[in-house]
């Protein structure tokens, strides 16, 4: 679809001159269409990023340091741990764990906790996974640090304890002391989909389960006399069984009661309260619902979740359990055991009822825009979220506002001061109208594409041929179904330089569309329409991927058709009106999948713009997968490589299977339509041009480069 800079009809003849048209000698003024202040929150809380703004590279988790103070240590996937102070003025990496084997999101270096006794002993114990030979396997082990806590010896890691895992998912990985002084591991029920082994409830196997071990004990561990099969009756190391896949929990400083996060399947995230010999109910039940047919769902014994939130509506979850709020900067929260999601962002917590005291699931803070992947606790009780794009933030109060009156977030698309008030299908004339070279399949919607920058500001490239857009910015889609707005979809960089998106959901009679304060679906016609949460926005719009995703030099290095009359290169035109200061850097523009570029040329920029915002190095893609159409595709990591994240039942799949796009699994997720469906965010619908496109390239392909 072909778009117009600005929607003006007629053009002026030689003897009959008209005004000159905005945007054809001079760049408008933009007084409007600016980011607004984020939305108020009931509970004016909020996330500061902490840690002198240092990125790490897919964090998963951070403790305390034994040294005390404001020192911490984290841990990367990819075995990388860090010494780092709060302030950012240390930052020391301690060494990398050997052997650690990331083939997927799931796998790596997955948890650390230091030993009670660590200030003199200077012991750690890690949980990560290795390839040896073709199986992969878990391990737990210890290591020592040196007398200053600076380094790890690699030499000093032993392993205590190994389990193998039949699939590369649910390998939960948190390792904790409880307060009993015992090392607590945390392990997935072996993966696939549906627990096909039945490890949850199987109590003779360490797979779904909660362990709980004594590393003081004999060699290699003992086994705590109170466990639940210390003395038969299955795994002596069991403490807690049917687990899906534990993903991070925490005992509360104050009572010691262990609070648990357990992702669900396709229906159902639970936040467990653990007790010792507890069965959560995997894979017989999905948080406090039958997961298998009623007359197959035994619920006698099963310990039913504290709390629990479905998917309808989202297109995925996965909670991330957190710690019981301990600290002082925010007395409202103090007691609330607190948990969050990685695709939403949102966290939540369990706060007791004003009324009755019971506990009731919150948000607390409902649009992080973040990738919460764990929480760390500081000594004082004050909480910390692990952004797996990359930084470490603090939960901390909000600065005091006057909450009289209403929110000033605009509730309608006619008072973002991006359209006409009275017609807000009309852009303002600072927006500027713009269309890529390959777009993203939106589930068949047709799109209208702006963006508008304060006043004497400009785009700036990036490095990797990106645009980076100033604070104040504000990027602007419209999607359109039987040629009726459905939605449209704001990103704005507000005043802290942070991003966020904000969806706006037409009303039928087109008169105006309405902010959403979270998912939804509706109804439009003969399709269902999904709008996202602010948090899934960014969950696409990561900051590796350069947030906006579509604005790249590749992307707008194209005609376009211009308001006057004729057309012009796109990028010529920004720099023309000033919106853009280009460098000498030759620009190889995108290809259009629909053009007459060479065929593997078509397939590879579809799957960049469909697929690279998460399959690229730091996403948060599966795997090594680099799906840029500037990575040569003998170095993206697909072609002849073994799936590890399954293999859909196919035998002898292949990510890329040259000659046949049957058994590679490319492919084949770009086919589905459930829990296997790629991209996993944003579409619900098969695009078949674009898979058509992707399998003719595959099945072309007579060997892998």
């Amino acid at each position: 679809m072909t778009l117009l800079l600005l929607a003006f009809t007629g053009c002026p003849t030689s003897e009959e001159a008209e005004p000159a048209l905005p945007w054809q000698d001079a760049r408008p003024s933009n007084p409007t269409c600016l980011a607004p202040e984020r939305p108020r929150t009931t509970w004016e809380v909020e996330l500061e990023k902490s840690f002198g703004g240092t990125r790490f590279t897919r964090p998963v988790g951070m403790v305390p340091s034994p040294e005390g103070g404001s020192l911490w240590t984290v841990t990367q996937q990819h075995g990388e741990i860090f010494r780092v102070s709060e302030d950012g003025a240390v930052l020391e990496q301690m060494g990398t764990v050997p052997n650690v084997y990331m083939g997927s999101s799931e796998l790596g270096l997955l948890g650390l906790a230091w030993h009670p006794n660590a200030a003199e002993n200077h012991l750690a114990y890690i949980n990560y996974t290795a390839l040896e030979g073709e199986q992969v396997r878990t391990h737990v082990a210890r290591v020592e640090a040196s007398a200053d806590f600076t380094t790890f010896d690699m030499d000093t890691v032993e392993t205590l304890l190994t389990v193998d895992q039949p699939y590369a998912n649910h390998n939960g990985g948190h390792v904790a002391f409880g307060p009993d002084g015992y090392l607590y591991v945390g392990l997935g029920d072996g993966g696939a989909g549906g627990d096909p082994h039945g490890n949850g409830q199987n109590r003779d196997v360490l797979l779904g389960k909660l362990l709980r071990i004594d590393v003081d004990g004999p060699a290699p561990y003992g086994i705590p006399a109170t466990n639940p099969f210390a003395n038969g009756g299955g795994a002596p190391e069991i403490y807690a069984w049917g687990l899906r896949n534990p993903w991070r929990f925490f005992f509360d400083p104050a009572s010691g009661a262990l609070w648990l996060g357990d992702v669900g399947q396709l229906s159902w995230e639970e936040f467990d309260l653990v007790e010792l010999g507890g069965n959560y109910g995997w894979n017989s039940m999905e948080g406090s619902h039958c997961y298998r047919p009623a007359a197959d769902c035994d619920t006698a014994g099963k310990i039913l979740p504290m709390a629990e939130y479905s998917h309808e509506g989202a297109d995925k979850a996965s909670i991330t359990g957190g710690p019981v709020y301990r600290g002082s900067a925010i007395p409202a929260l103090v007691g609330s055991p607190l948990f969050a999601d990685v695709y939403s962002g949102t966290i939540s917590g369990l706060v007791p009822d004003a009324l009755t005291g019971e506990l009731a699931v919150e948000a607390i803070v409902p649009t992080s825009g973040t990738l919460p992947v764990s929480f760390g606790q500081a000594p004082d009780g004050e909480v910390y979220v692990v952004d797996y794009g990359g930084y470490l933030w603090r939960l901390v109060p909000t600065e005091a506002e006057d909450t009289s009156g209403p929110d000033p977030f605009p509730a309608r698309l006619s008072q973002t001061g991006c359209f006409e008030p009275g017609d807000p299908t009309e852009p303002v004339a600072a927006m500027y109208a713009y269309d890529v070279n390959s777009p993203l399949w939106s589930d068949g919607a047709e799109k209208r594409r702006w963006f508008a920058l304060p006043d004497d500001t400009t785009l700036a490239e990036t490095e990797d041929g990106g645009l980076e857009l100033p604070i104040g910015a504000v990027v602007v889609k419209e999607f359109r179904l039987d040629d009726k707005p459905v939605e449209t979809r704001l990103l704005v960089r507000h005043t802290d330089g942070n991003w966020a998106g904000y969806s706006y959901e037409w009303r039928a009679d087109g008169s105006d569309a309405d902010l959403l304060p979270a998912d939804a679906v509706a109804d439009w016609g003969s399709a269902a329409w999904h709008y996202p949460s602010r948090g899934q926005c960014l969950a696409c719009h990561t900051e590796v991927a350069g947030r906006t995703l579509g604005l790249t030099l590749a992307q707008l290095d194209r005609e376009h058709t211009l308001a006057w009359g004729g057309s012009a290169n796109q990028l010529d035109e920004l720099e023309r009106t000033g919106l853009l200061a280009r460098s000498a850097t030759p620009v190889e523009a995108l290809p259009s999948p629909e053009g007459d570029s060479p065929l593997e040329a078509r397939a590879r920029s579809y799957l960049a713009s469909n697929c690279a915002m998460c399959h690229l190095p730091g996403g948060t893609g599966l795997g090594a997968l680099d799906l840029r159409y500037t990575t040569p595709f003998a170095d993206a990591g697909g072609c002849g490589a073994t799936p590890i994240h399954g293999d859909l039942d196919v035998a002898d799949a292949l990510v890329v299977a040259p000659g046949h796009p049957e058994s590679s699994v490319l492919s084949l997720r770009m086919h589905a339509l459930d829990a296997n469906r790629m991209p996993g965010l944003g579409s619900h619908v098969v695009d078949p041009e674009g898979t058509a496109l992707v399998d003719a390239w595959i099945a072309g392909l007579v060997d892998c480069p």
